[in-house]
């Protein structure tokens, strides 16, 4: 791969070292569909082929990592045809290229379980991460039943997708949400550091060693998709998740009915 490759809203470029950039460009919230998370994964499957790449650094363009789904704006959606947006995430967690995810502002709902598909994230003290989606009046999704609890423990996991409460980079780092902490305008220079730490070691023996700690995580993910696109599917015809949107457009405080 020589230069940089365009995979619609997503660039991917191999660096010095073994290491790939692939950048997100929806500036500055960086708001996903279906587009874009294939856009990901065609990215990611391309990269798992090229000799020149052994670590990839997942990074957004503008303030915040990834906000999730914008859904005062629905257009792109999440089917198109017979694929679902579910669909190509799994392809994500299927790539075979160790992923060190760059996290600055928010990563929310969604989001957070795009950031949750890397092996793993280096933060700032300003960023913020949330499942947010019992505060939407809907339910979790991005294989989060799989990741979340993993990289945090089942109890703190339960605690951020029941109260959706927003989490700093500090508390992120103690969680484990993230990895590594560092300043706001020291986070990609130490991500690409992470990833070069992997590209340094046997590729073989890196890949070897992360289907045996990953498994079978793309297939459980894969499972977890079906209740969590089923159960948003059902509560996205609810009124309280027509009042978490509202009252998150608003900035009020939401006022659910159990309807």
């Amino acid at each position: 791969m020589e230069g940089v490759q365009r995979y619609g809203d997503v660039s991917a470029t191999v660096g010095a070292g073994f290491v790939a950039t692939v950048e997100i460009h929806r500036p500055p919230n960086n708001h996903f569909d279906l587009a874009l998370i294939a856009s990901l994964s065609d990215a990611f499957e391309a990269l798992d082929g090229e000799p020149g790449c052994r670590a990839i650094v997942l990074c957004s363009e503008g303030r915040h990592f990834c906000a999730g789904a914008d859904f005062g704006r629905r257009a792109g959606g999440v089917e198109q045809g017979q694929r679902h947006l579910y669909d190509e995430a799994v392809r994500l967690f299927a790539a075979r290229t160790p992923v060190v995810a760059a996290v600055q502002g928010a990563a929310i709902g969604g989001g957070l379980g795009l950031a949750m598909a890397a092996d793993f994230r280096v933060a700032s003290p300003e960023a913020r991460f949330a499942a947010n989606f019992a505060r939407l009046g809907f339910h979790h999704g991005f294989g989060l039943t799989v990741t979340l609890p993993a990289a945090i423990g089942e109890q703190h996991a339960l605690q951020l997708l029941y109260t959706g409460r927003r989490v700093t980079g500090e508390e992120a780092l103690r969680l484990g949400l993230c990895d590594r902490l560092v300043p706001a305008d020291e986070l990609r220079a130490a991500a690409h550091a992470l990833a070069a730490e992997i590209a340094a070691s046997a590729p073989l023996a890196v890949r070897s060693i992360r289907e045996t700690m990953r498994g079978d995580l793309a297939e459980r993910v894969r499972a977890a998709l079906v209740r969590e696109r089923a159960e948003q599917e059902r509560l996205n015809r609810t009124d309280d998740f027509r009042e978490g949107v509202a009252a998150t457009a608003e900035r009020r405080e939401p006022h659910f009915t159990g309807r």
